[in-house]
Parts: structure tokens; C-alpha cells; sequence
């Protein structure tokens, strides 16, 4: 799965925005640092477990409760358009 070409990200400070340049969803999403990495890694052709993988060096966090952020994350993306399958 990978982000669509189409969605743009800006970091200002602790928070990332994310808007459409075309296509069906006309807003912007403000992300938190984990939403980022998220995103961020989607930017590239990725997998759920490869971004659990990825979290799981960084953050001191259960890897269930990692595995079922990224899931949130993911569904919301999935929901406005943003996610290449």
C-alpha cells in the first residue's frame, strides 16, 4: 500500500498537514508525530507489519497497541482516498 500521488504533507512543528491535490477529498488532515511517521512512511510502497516493525524502534509502546494505532490510521486514510492498495 502506498499514499496516493496526490496528497501533499507540510510538517510545522509538531504536527503534519496533508491535503488533496485532486481527486474526491477536498480537506486537510492535521496529524500528531505518530499519524506522521504513519503517513510519512506511506509515502512509500509499504506494509502494515513493516510500519509496526518501524514504530516498534522508536517508540516504547506494546506491540498491540502500535499494531491497532497504525490500523486507526490506516482506515482513516482508507476512508477519505488517500491509500494507493
Amino acid at each position: 500500500m502506498k499514499l496516493k500521488k496526490n496528497f501533499i504533507t507540510h510538517t510545522s512543528g509538531d504536527e503534519q498537514l496533508m491535503i488533496s491535490a485532486g481527486g474526491d477529498f477536498n480537506g486537510m488532515v492535521r496529524s500528531n508525530k505518530t499519524a506522521a511517521f504513519i503517513i510519512d512512511m506511506l509515502k512509500e510502497e509499504t506494509t502494515k507489519e513493516k510500519i509496526v516493525a518501524a514504530m516498534l524502534d522508536i517508540y516504547d509502546a506494546d506491540e498491540d497497541v502500535i499494531s491497532a494505532d497504525v490500523d486507526k490510521v490506516i482506515a482513516s486514510l482508507r476512508s477519505i482516498g488517500a491509500i494507493d492498495e
